[in-house]
């Protein structure tokens, strides 16, 4: 159940006008009062054929005309409206539930305390099955105003409470820091222009796409500007920014001028403050040019940047919080980068994962933006390489993505965060996803050419030396014989297998992994990429260049071995 308070307004006629009318695609029914104050003197349009609109408008105004002819003074926005909506899948709920629902929700919010005779006038109206509409005018009958700061979360404290009594769905408790929902109107808006989003959900997405763009907050605005968004920027007299706010082009008010929306309505992480913030803390980068003699890939260096992610479940001071929700945050940039440089038939999903992720991307810890500044550049290296998602560093990136969107979740859950550890719960659902596609080709090709069955023999016994608790599910895992096969590369390469695994495992845990081989395979496959110097090969190489001789007698260069082969290099 949601409760969600308007912005204030003035025009209580106006409202009433709307709530009794047939709405803006005829979807009000039998629209009428189900609690009030004073009921038993109020009119009913609704109910009362001789009720009008704008008696009960003025019946729930008067404290409102008494005060203004007493101070001599028009108030306004007294006008408090506040929707309260159950779940789709929720049972229907009658008049005389719904009024119990209204009155718990005007004593939290602080409209109608409990007991308090004095205090607003107000309604509930109801013109749906599943939704009633709570109107007060703010001043109470002794003709002050009520108090209302902290009105949003303790009526959303009351829903929770209200759920778990009429056993409705139970939405996760809130923190103050969530994104504003598209209106009723905003959504009728898009449907009636053929948009498949909002535009507020739209400028978010174009929004959030332009941070790993961006190394400063110029930067970012010329990018939002590049991109097609109408940005409006305010500045001082002395040239530094003051503001800015944004717009999708065609959406218009209703004088005709651009609906222009600032980044904290939009989400409270998009305030230019948060932005300036989050981009002054990144060190300047190496330009991209710099890089393309480097042996890695900007897939393999954003995972080698998401190897040193570090959220402990539980930490013991304020900076570790500060610095884990940085990554945190960072970790969202480096999900929307993936999405932008994937291959179009991998971007649905995780643009997915992306959207519900930025919900975890802030909480109440504040957090040092400087400790994620290597996360921040690797999202920004996959934007600006020449080298595409080659091979299976893209899959590997994509598995790496998976586990720090768990560890996030988790980091989240203990700290009491719900909604922020389920968003990140639902990244990793849409991750999984996008990992399963981009690796179906991969694994298949591995599959297929699976090493000889006595090598495979001999891997499993490695795997039951590293991995005894969990031998039995990755062995039964369809994903096994990839592994086998990236084992024995990596073994040929000249790493040990036993080793590799043991240090997979300790990276990853396996107990909640749904198959646990595709998990140690994304891991192997990241830490073998490279060769490992082997000193006897090294040194037998030597040899066959550089023969040596006694007196007349040439020594015969001894054959190079071949690193990695079980025959030569059996483990004891």
């Amino acid at each position: 159940m949601i409760a969600a308070i308007k912005d204030p307004g003035s025009n209580t006629r106006g409202l009433l006008a709307y709530l009794y009318g047939p709405g803006r695609h005829d979807e009000h029914h039998d629209p009428h009062i189900v609690a009030g104050f004073a009921m038993l003197a109020m009119p009913d349009p609704g109910r009362d054929e001789q009720a009008t609109l704008t008696q009960l408008a003025h019946y729930l105004d008067e404290p409102v005309h008494l005060r203004n002819s007493e101070v001599g003074l028009k108030l306004t926005g007294h006008v408090w409206h506040c929707p309260v909506r159950a779940a789709p899948e929720d049972r229907f709920l009658s008049d005389t539930e719904w009024a119990d629902i209204a009155h718990r929700i005007v004593q939290a919010a602080g409209i109608a305390p409990d007991g308090d005779d004095l205090a607003c006038r107000w309604i509930a109206m109801r013109h749906a099955d599943n939704h009633i509409h709570i109107l007060a005018t703010t001043v109470r009958e002794d003709g002050r105003r009520p108090k209302l700061h902290g009105s949003g979360r303790r009526a959303a404290d009351a829903c929770r409470q209200i759920e778990k009594d009429y056993g409705l769905r139970r939405l996760k408790p809130g923190d103050g820091t969530a994104a504003k929902r598209p209106t009723q109107t905003e959504m009728h808006k898009a449907k009636r222009l053929g948009w498949k989003q909002t535009s507020r959900a739209w400028l978010e997405d174009r929004i959030r796409d332009a941070i790993p763009h961006a190394a400063n907050i110029e930067e970012f605005l010329a990018y939002l500007q590049a991109g097609g968004v109408e940005v409006n920027i305010r500045r001082l007299p002395s040239g530094d920014l003051k503001g800015y706010s944004v717009a999708r082009p065609g959406d218009l008010k209703a004088d005709g001028t651009l609906n222009y929306l600032s980044g904290s309505k939009i989400a409270p992480d998009l305030s230019l403050p948060r932005l300036q913030a989050l981009l002054t803390a990144s060190t300047p980068e190496e330009h991209p040019t710099a890089r393309r003699h480097r042996h890695s890939t900007s897939w393999q260096r954003a995972t080698d940047a998401l190897d040193t992610l570090h959220l402990a479940e539980t930490d013991g001071n304020t900076g570790a919080g500060a610095h884990a929700q940085a990554q945190i945050t960072a970790l969202g940039d480096i999900i929307n980068a993936t999405t932008q440089a994937a291959p179009h038939e991998l971007r649905a999903e995780l643009r997915a994962a992306t959207r519900v992720y930025a919900r975890a991307q802030r909480s109440q810890v504040r957090a040092d933006h400087q400790a994620a500044a290597a996360l921040r550049r690797a999202a920004r290296d996959i934007l600006h390489a020449d080298d595409g998602p080659g091979g299976s560093a893209l899959t590997v990136l994509i598995a790496a993505l998976v586990w720090a969107a768990v560890l996030a979740s988790r980091w989240h859950h203990a700290r009491g965060h719900h909604q922020q550890a389920h968003a990140a719960h639902l990244a990793v659902q849409h991750l999984q996803a996008a990992y399963d596609q981009a690796a179906a080709e991969h694994l298949a090709a591995l599959t297929h050419r699976q090493p000889a069955q006595e090598t495979i023999n001999d891997l499993a016994h490695d795997l039951r030396a590293a991995v005894p608790d969990h031998a039995a599910r990755v062995l039964a895992d369809p994903t096994w014989p990839a592994l086998a096969t990236v084992l024995s590369d990596a073994e040929a390469a000249g790493h040990h297998p036993r080793q590799l695994l043991t240090e997979a495992t300790a990276r990853r845990e396996l107990g909640t992994a749904r198959q646990p081989a595709k998990v140690l395979l994304g891991r192997i496959q990241h830490t073998s990429r490279n060769p490992k110097p082997n000193r006897a090969a090294d040194a037998a190489r030597l040899r066959t260049t550089r023969p040596t001789t006694t007196g007349r007698d040439t020594v015969q260069p001894t054959p190079s071995l071949q690193p990695g082969t079980r025959q030569q290099h059996r483990r004891r």
